[in-house]
Formats: structure tokens, C-alpha cells, sequence
């Protein structure tokens, strides 16, 4: 590591601390509008349950029986995504550091991102929707791959994917509920739930970056524009996840037009445009993250251009074929 890296990781280190106060404020606005639910609200598993509750949970098979195979990707998808939450907990931990306003955030952001995959996992299962040994083949394997971006401990990328990633998430949820609810209503209240936890999240991580602009506007915009042209997602070494996010995008549930929405809306969030740069490489940092957007719209009208007629099939629905013309 050269000395200017040194001296610029330090600084941003500094600058990092130096935000604490501000994520008190914006953990304190959280708990004030989170309300608090379980699981088990949703997928009750007692010893002791009402008539009603085990004649629900007794008919689940039966409703989700005519729920397409398309929608059933896109919950797996939704699923192995909220499964990566020991990655994400372990890079905040390494970049945040410990015992600090960061660290009590992560700790209550990961207990609180925890029952997402949980309420997730238990809905599928007891709703029968997969072939379970081969979709827990794929939660091995995500979380065995692990996740370790080339971020070079750079906290502002971590801060600008986590703001972007998070409002993906919402949307790709919200979405998934949508169109599964005209086959089944409890998952649209269970993804409901989650994407209303992901809205809150996404709301702390864009104006914790919004308060990175305020002080160090031009480093900032230089670490969003390393990871916001194409967000990587974690689990894309999975075998088969390709295919997976080709599924959800064909099927209009979430693809490149809703993450260009994504970036559009924390650009205005961050009020990117009515930032007046006193440097030159602020300025042309500035001009890059306007430009995202554009850049975004090509790429995906480049993609429906190319999208041809193709079949695809999963061992975690039995291998059996999705067709898309």
C-alpha cells in the first residue's frame, strides 16, 4: 500500500467516525417508526395453537398448488438473497469496526434482517413450494462461496451498495408479493412485512451516505461510482443463480428497468445535481453518477434486444421447464 492510499484510508476512516453522531439520530428515527414483528406471526409453530391456525397452516400445500414456476424462482431467489446476511454482518463488522455506533447498528440491523430469512425459509417448507434438499444445496452453497467484493476496505463503497442494495431488495420483494398473491395471500403479507423492513434499512444507509457527501463529497461519489453501474450480487457464484435472475427479469418481476429506478431515486435522495464540487475530480465524479441512469437504459434495452426464445429448469422445482419466448 503506497502512502497516498494509507493517508486516503485514513481519512476516510476518520470521516467515518466522525458520522456517529448521525447514525445515533438515524437508529434512533428507526426504532421510532419500526414495529416489531415474528416469524411466527406469520408461521405459527406451537405447541398449542388455535383450531384455525393449524387448519391454515394444514391447507398451505393446497392453495400454493397453482402458484407458477416463475413466481416460485423469484421467492427462492428473494430467499438465498436474505441467506447472505452472515456476509453482509461480517463486512460490516471488518469495515465499521467494533464497540461503536456502527457496530450497534449492524448488531440490530442483522437481528432484525435474521427473521427475514427465517419466516422465508419456514413458509416454503411448510408450504411444500420446493424440492427442500435441493434448494438447501444452493443455502450451502451461497454461504460457503462467500462474498468478499474487491472494495479494498473501502467503507463508502460498502455504504453505497448497502443504500442501493437494500432498495433492490425492497422492490424485488414487493414485487415477488404482488404477483403471488393472486395464488396465495399469506407470502404477500409475509414479503410485505419484509420489504416495509427493507424500506426502513435502505432509509438508514442512503442518508448515512447522504451524510458521507456532506463531508467528503468528492471521495464519496468516486466510491458510488465503483459499485453503482453494476451491482454485484452476492450470490452470483451460485450455480444456476444466473439463470435464476433471468427468470425473475423475463417474468417482469425484477430486472435492469426497476434497478435503474433504484438509482435514480437515491441520486435525487443525495441530491447529486445540486452538488457544487470545488475540485475537478468532484466534478467529473458528479457528471459520471448523473449519467448512471442513461447508461443504465442502454444496457438494458441492449439486453431486450438480444433476449431470445430459451427454456430453463431447476433441481429446486424438479427440473421442470420454464419457457419464455
Amino acid at each position: 500500500m503506497t502512502t497516498e492510499q494509507t493517508a486516503e484510508r485514513t481519512a476516510k476512516a476518520e470521516a467515518i467516525t466522525s458520522l456517529e453522531p448521525l447514525v445515533e439520530k438515524l437508529m434512533a428515527r428507526h426504532l421510532e417508526d419500526r414495529r416489531l414483528w415474528m416469524p411466527s406471526d406469520f408461521m405459527p409453530a406451537s405447541e398449542q395453537m388455535t383450531d384455525a391456525q393449524e387448519k391454515d397452516l394444514a391447507d398451505l400445500p393446497d392453495r400454493v398448488r397453482g402458484m407458477p414456476d416463475a413466481v416460485r424462482v423469484s421467492l427462492a431467489l428473494n430467499l438465498l438473497t436474505e441467506e447472505g446476511l452472515p456476509h453482509f454482518h461480517r463486512l460490516l463488522a471488518v469495515y465499521m469496526g467494533s464497540e461503536n455506533a456502527w457496530s450497534r447498528w449492524n448488531f440490530m440491523w442483522t437481528a432484525e434482517e435474521d427473521r427475514h430469512g427465517a419466516v422465508l425459509h419456514n413458509y416454503v417448507r411448510d408450504a411444500r413450494l420446493f424440492d427442500m434438499r435441493a434448494f438447501e444445496d444452493l443455502q450451502y452453497q451461497y454461504l460457503e462461496a462467500g462474498f468478499d467484493p474487491q472494495w479494498h476496505y473501502d467503507p463508502y463503497q460498502l455504504l453505497a451498495y448497502t443504500s442501493l442494495q437494500e432498495r433492490a431488495t425492497q422492490s424485488a420483494h414487493a414485487n415477488t408479493g404482488k404477483l403471488a398473491a393472486r395464488y396465495e395471500p399469506t407470502i404477500q403479507r409475509i414479503l410485505g412485512h419484509i420489504a416495509a423492513d427493507e424500506q426502513r434499512h435502505f432509509r438508514f444507509y442512503r442518508d448515512a451516505f447522504r451524510g458521507l457527501l456532506e463531508i467528503d463529497s468528492t471521495r464519496a461519489m468516486e466510491s458510488a461510482l465503483k459499485v453503482m453501474p453494476r451491482l454485484a450480487m452476492p450470490g452470483h457464484n451460485i450455480a444456476g443463480y444466473v439463470d435464476m435472475a433471468e427468470v425473475v427479469r423475463r417474468s417482469n418481476i425484477y430486472g435492469p428497468r426497476d434497478y435503474r429506478k433504484v438509482v435514480s431515486e437515491c441520486l435525487d435522495a443525495w441530491g447529486i445535481a445540486d452538488l457544487t464540487p470545488d475540485d475537478a475530480a468532484g466534478r467529473e465524479a458528479q457528471d459520471k453518477m448523473m449519467a448512471v441512469p442513461e447508461r443504465l437504459d442502454k444496457l438494458a434495452d441492449i439486453l431486450e434486444r438480444r433476449t431470445k426464445s430459451k427454456s430453463f429448469s431447476f433441481d429446486f422445482i424438479y427440473r421442470r421447464g420454464l419457457d419464455f419466448d
